[in-house]
């Protein structure tokens, strides 16, 4: 009997999703288009709306999503000079599934620390303990 090897059928390399995730999944990325969400806006307003960030990581996260084509820099030649920010359509695109998953986050997050909770209780870590022993 000829022995087959099963093949992968989920793939980082492959997988839609995945890649999706390496786009938005810095902490600083979602807001940053949040901040974006209403039109054109300047990075001063954007460092004061977007709490905690500072200059730099606004900056890296800027660029990263200018390179990625979701967000497009609009100077205006005056003095000083006079730079915005907005998505672009292909970023607009993303607006209706963050919201989707900010709405999943309001409706479930609470569930999902309170199974931390438990699954950190001295009882439950102490049977999972076990599990890997066996």
């Amino acid at each position: 009997m000829a022995h087959t090897t099963k093949r992968s059928d989920i793939s980082l390399s492959n997988c839609g999703y995945s890649k999706v995730l390496d786009i938005i999944s810095s902490k600083w990325t979602a807001l940053v288009i949040y901040a974006m969400e209403n039109g054109k806006i300047r990075y001063g307003e954007m460092l004061r709306r977007v709490e905690g960030i500072s200059k730099k990581m606004l900056t890296q996260t800027v660029r990263k999503l200018e390179r990625d084509g979701l967000v497009q820099r609009h100077i205006t030649p005056t003095v000083p000079l006079i730079v915005e920010y907005s998505l672009t359509r292909l970023g607009e695109t993303l607006l209706q599934p963050m919201k989707e998953l900010r709405q999943w986050g309001r409706e479930h997050y609470t569930q999902v620390v309170e199974a931390r909770v438990q699954y950190d209780s001295p009882y439950t870590k102490s049977s999972h303990e076990a599990d890997s022993v066996n």
